[in-house]
C-alpha cells in the first residue's frame, strides 16, 4: 500500500509548486476583488457620513424640542406672573398703611419685570429656533441625498458581489485548503509577505532575467539555482520567493 506523502515528504520543488500554485489561486481572489473597485469603500464611507448626518440630525432635533420648551415655559411663567399682578392690586385696595402698599407695589414691579424678561428671552429663542429649524432642514435635505447615494453604491456592489461570490468562496476554500497543505513554516512566510505587498505578490517568477515582485535583475548563477528548485530563494531586494517563470525561445 502506498503511503501518503508529508509535508516533510515534500521536496523542495514540489514546496515550490504548492507555494507558486497557492499564489495563482489567491491572485484570482485579488482579481475578483478588485473588480469592485473602489466600491466597498465608497459604502463603507457613505455609511459613516449617514451615521454621522442622522446623529446629527437627532442632536438638532433634541436641541430645538429643548428650546420650544423654554419659550412655552417662560409662556407659563408671564401667565402666572400677571396672575400674581392681579391679585397683588386687589390686595393693594384693602392695605391699612403706605408701607404694606408700598411692599406689594415692589411685588407687582417685580413681576412686571420677570414678564419682561420672558418676552426678551423668548424674542431670542425664537430667533435661535427659526436659525436652527434652517440649519436642521438642511441637515436633513443632505442626509436625504446621501442616503439615496449609499442606496445607490449599495445595490451596484451587491450586484458584483452577486455575480462573484460563489466563484471567491470556491477560491478561499481551494486557499485554505493549499496553504493548510504547505510546509508551516513556508507557508507563514507567504502569508507575511503576501499580507506585506501591496499587490499581493509573495510569490513570484523571474521574468526575463527580473524579479517578477519589484523588477530588479537577478545574477545568472541565482537564475540557475532557481530553475534547479533545489532550494527556496528568495529576492534579495523585495523578499519575495522566487520560482522559475516560463522558458522563452
Amino acid at each position: 500500500m502506498a503511503k501518503t506523502a508529508t509535508k516533510k515528504d515534500q521536496t523542495v520543488a514540489e514546496q515550490l509548486d504548492s507555494l507558486h500554485s497557492l499564489q495563482n489561486i489567491d491572485s484570482e481572489i485579488d482579481r475578483i476583488k478588485t473588480l469592485r473597485g473602489e466600491l466597498p469603500l465608497e459604502v463603507q464611507d457613505l455609511e459613516d457620513e449617514v451615521e454621522g448626518l442622522d446623529n446629527r440630525v437627532v442632536k438638532m432635533q433634541e436641541e430645538l424640542k429643548a428650546l420650544e420648551t423654554e419659550v412655552s415655559d417662560r409662556k407659563n411663567s408671564s401667565k402666572d406672573a400677571e396672575a400674581s399682578i392681579a391679585k397683588y392690586k386687589e390686595q393693594q385696595n384693602n392695605v391699612r398703611n403706605n408701607r404694606e402698599y408700598d411692599s406689594i407695589s415692589k411685588e407687582v414691579e417685580y413681576q412686571e419685570l420677570e414678564i419682561q424678561l420672558n418676552e426678551k428671552k423668548n424674542k431670542e429663542l425664537k430667533y435661535r429656533i427659526s436659525s436652527k429649524k434652517e440649519i436642521l432642514e438642511a441637515a436633513e435635505e443632505k442626509r436625504k441625498l446621501r442616503g439615496e447615494d449609499l442606496e445607490s453604491k449599495k445595490s451596484e456592489l451587491d450586484a458584483i458581489i452577486a455575480e462573484t461570490q460563489a466563484q471567491e468562496d470556491k477560491l478561499s476554500k481551494k486557499s485554505k485548503t493549499a496553504l493548510k497543505k504547505a510546509d508551516e513554516r513556508l507557508g507563514k512566510a507567504y502569508t507575511r509577505l503576501r499580507s506585506s505587498s501591496k499587490n499581493g505578490l509573495a510569490v513570484v517568477e523571474v521574468e526575463r532575467n527580473a524579479c517578477g515582485g519589484c523588477y530588479n535583475q537577478i545574477p545568472i548563477q541565482r537564475q540557475i539555482d532557481i530553475r534547479a528548485k533545489k532550494k527556496i530563494i528568495v529576492c534579495e531586494h523585495c523578499g519575495r520567493i522566487l520560482v522559475p517563470g516560463e522558458v522563452e525561445d
